[in-house]
């Protein structure tokens, strides 16, 4: 039995893993989402890239928990390199990092704030750009209680869907409501 680590080595190399997609649509992936392959190494995602998956993974009908924008996001990055869900998982929470202040946050609770943030990024760049700019724009996310929980499982998922193993995920940014100190210091 080959260990997780080896499972996504002979995935990589493989020119057809066990779902049946190819290297080169993994490239051609990669490339779709502004994502580059130096040397044969499969990267990381980066910001532009994260959203761009965010806008191409939304339905244009009314999907007010977000739930049908994982279920979509998690199909695609299982059929993605664990790299690219790496990326996606450190990229979410910079931006619910970024969302985790005293301004948005002090009449919400710990997962209500939490869920609400992920709320805003399951609305894509522009909203959560408007948000950072006034967080007047995030009162109707908190005040309707607009929650996006399921956004938050959606790099475990994939990652397990594509190793077979559970994700003990360690992100640079906590997700975690209060968990920017900056961001809940004196007048922030």
């Amino acid at each position: 039995m080959l260990s997780p680590r080896e499972r996504l080595d002979h995935r990589t190399d493989a020119l057809h893993d066990e779902s049946g997609v190819s290297r080169s649509h993994r490239l051609s992936f990669l490339a779709d989402h502004g994502l580059s392959d130096p040397c044969g190494m499969l990267t990381r995602m980066n910001e532009d890239a994260f959203w761009q998956l965010i806008e191409d993974c939304r339905r244009s009908e009314p999907d007010p928990d977000a739930d049908l924008l994982a279920g979509t996001l998690t199909e695609r990055l299982a059929r993605s390199p664990v790299s690219l869900v790496i990326g996606f998982a450190d990229q979410l929470s910079w931006a619910l990092y970024r969302l985790d202040r005293k301004e948005y946050g002090h009449d919400l609770g710990g997962d209500a704030f939490l869920y609400t943030r992920a709320a805003v990024v399951a609305a894509g760049r522009t909203v959560f750009d408007a948000v950072l700019e006034d967080p007047r724009a995030f009162t109707s996310y908190a005040t309707d209680l607009i929650w996006a929980e399921s956004l938050l499982y959606v790099p475990d998922r994939a990652y397990r869907r594509i190793t077979g193993e559970e994700w003990d995920r360690a992100t640079r940014y906590s997700y975690e409501s209060c968990s920017n100190a900056e961001g809940w210091a004196g007048n922030a």
